[in-house]
């Protein structure tokens, strides 16, 4: 098969088209033959060396949907031929992936390789960010940064389905319009106006209840002032840098604010907890209440250049590699 390796930490230059030999599934596994394979802004933090992996060469990517090919011994919840899809393990940059069998899902028929593959990691992150970091409910008031991303338009679309006054900045008058097609009450260009200013206008000082941010050091820490008091700052994303180490006494000064760093992979370890979600995901994508939007494919050979278009802010929704 063929497969994207990476043999040193970089940019989108180390992602290598190279053949890799096929390996059989062992007990608890199960082989997938990739159909359509999700890109994410994880994956250039694990390109780069923000996140770190543990040996040389690897195979990058946390997404992928398609066949399962074989099972391995003491697999019974899938056979092969059966339309899977799966997210948290690295190695979806290929043709065909080992993954353990308690990290894959059946596809409702109704969900397609391509939506599967450009909607698993980031609506599962959806769903923990609106319903079990804070629980979304009517009356609250949200900010979702990169609204126009991947996360960004599940999150606006899905925000308001729970009935939220959604907010939603994004880079450019294309993006800001996209946020607002989606179902964003307020839409905000931060790449020309203060965002804290318009947030405080549009709440009549009053601040938002939590902040969603998937960008990192350059919206922060001007999101806290558009936090209510008591209200929580979610920081699940890395786009502009890592935020740097902050003095915690500013939570005091801004509001007694409250402020975590979640990840996926706290939540998909148990799974039960992984069902609960993927049902919760495939059912308000199945209910059209949340649009997936595939806005770019690549041929896997060209990997490289999906993560420039990714890291250069231009794109939206999801971008999807085709083995």
């Amino acid at each position: 098969m063929s497969a994207i390796v990476v043999h040193a930490y970089g940019g989108p230059d180390v992602l290598s088209f190279e053949p890799l030999a096929v390996r059989q599934p062992g007990p608890g596994e199960v082989l997938v033959a990739n159909r359509a394979v999700g890109v994410n802004y994880i994956d250039t933090y694990v390109r780069s060396g923000v996140y770190k992996v543990p040996q040389f060469p690897f195979v990058p990517g946390d997404e992928a949907a398609g066949e399962v090919e074989a099972v391995g011994e003491g697999v019974d919840e899938f056979v092969p031929g059966d339309r899977v899809t799966y997210t948290n393990h690295l190695g979806a940059y290929a043709e065909r992936t080992v993954v353990p069998a308690k990290s894959v899902l059946k596809l409702p028929g109704a969900i397609g390789f391509e939506t599967a593959a450009g909607s698993l990691l980031k609506g599962l992150t959806a769903e923990y960010l609106l319903h079990r970091t804070f629980r979304v409910e009517p009356g609250h008031t949200v900010l979702i940064h990169a609204a126009a991303g991947g996360v960004g338009l599940i999150l606006t679309q899905w925000a308001k389905h729970l009935g939220a006054t959604v907010i939603g900045t994004a880079g450019s008058p294309e993006k800001v319009a996209l946020v607002r097609a989606n179902g964003a009450d307020h839409a905000i260009d931060y790449s020309r106006e203060d965002f804290v200013a318009r947030v405080r206008e549009i709440t009549e000082g009053r601040g938002v209840d939590v902040v969603y941010d998937g960008v990192g050091k350059a919206t922060f820490p001007a999101s806290l002032d558009a936090l209510k008091p008591l209200g929580l700052f979610v920081s699940f994303g890395n786009a502009s840098g890592v935020i740097e180490a902050f003095d915690i006494l500013l939570l005091s000064r801004k509001g007694s604010l409250f402020v975590t760093r979640p990840t996926l992979g706290t939540f998909t370890s148990q799974r039960d907890v992984l069902l609960a979600q993927a049902e919760n995901l495939f059912g308000v994508i199945e209910s059209g209440k949340v649009r997936i939007a595939v806005n770019a494919r690549y041929p896997l050979k060209d990997a490289a250049q999906a993560h420039r278009a990714l890291e250069s802010r231009t794109t939206t929704g999801a971008t999807i590699l085709l083995p």
